[in-house]
């Protein structure tokens, strides 16, 4: 009788493990030196992570990383699939000691590097999660895709958005950009903070439809660019291909 109510224990943990660190974070220090010269925020939702960074003088794009994450006792584990800092940690399983300073302040070392991460939001909606772009509409017809070592990913989380267009096998990365968002009513809007192709755009707001259909994202409107675009988001863990 022990087990039984042992093992959904252990099992309620390890859920509740995992979701600590679902959220958006701000880099606040590091190496005992406070970060004002730039932001950095990652986003956590789903077991992956995604992080860009701005030069705060100048909205100048300083970098982007992310991957897959997991967290056990202490130990943080990533495997990142893109990193503009460097490629050679791509694909590479990397292990960070984490203490936690309450609920919404991190710190991970990793014997070198020592950095505290502050909690920005834990909040949710409908659009909340890690998405893969999965289909596009051209010349009026849907084009689908089957994501593999080359994708867009898309991930929401704390109100924070950040969307990454790279290939993981050759370690080419094609973009990323992100900000704050809104999702309600079926109206989606992003706030542009920062975007690696053009800083000029930082500061810009869009606005899109939306509707989650069969788990599923239709997302339509107008790029940064004034084209219309409608695509189709699915749920990474469903959709991308090893």
């Amino acid at each position: 009788m022990k087990k039984l109510i042992l093992l959904p224990l252990l099992f309620f943990f390890g859920i509740m493990g995992a979701q600590e660190l679902d959220g958006a974070w701000k880099l606040i220090q590091k190496n005992g030196e406070t970060v004002s010269d730039r932001e950095v925020i990652k986003i956590v939702q789903d077991g992956y992570f995604a992080l860009g960074s701005k030069n705060l003088s100048n909205n100048e794009f300083l970098g982007a990383a992310g991957g897959e994450l997991s967290l056990e006792d202490e130990t943080l584990t990533e495997i990142r699939d893109f990193d503009t800092y460097d490629a050679e940690n791509i694909g590479t399983e990397r292990e960070y000691n984490i203490t936690w300073e309450g609920e919404n302040k991190m710190e991970i070392s990793d014997g070198n590097t020592t950095k505290i991460w502050e909690r920005v939001s834990d909040k949710s909606d409908a659009l909340t999660g890690n998405w893969v772009i999965t289909g596009r509409e051209r010349n009026g017809e849907m084009s689908t895709m089957t994501p593999g070592d080359r994708r867009t990913v898309k991930i929401l989380s704390g109100g924070r958005f950040q969307w990454i267009a790279f290939n993981s096998a050759t370690k080419e990365f094609n973009g990323t950009g992100g900000g704050t968002y809104s999702a309600e009513n079926g109206k989606y809007t992003e706030n542009i903070e920062f975007f690696s192709r053009d800083a000029s755009r930082v500061g810009a707001s869009l606005e899109f439809q939306y509707e989650v259909k069969n788990g599923k994202w239709h997302h339509k409107g107008k790029s940064s660019k004034g084209d219309p675009i409608y695509e189709i988001w699915s749920p990474y863990s469903e959709a991308y291909q090893k």
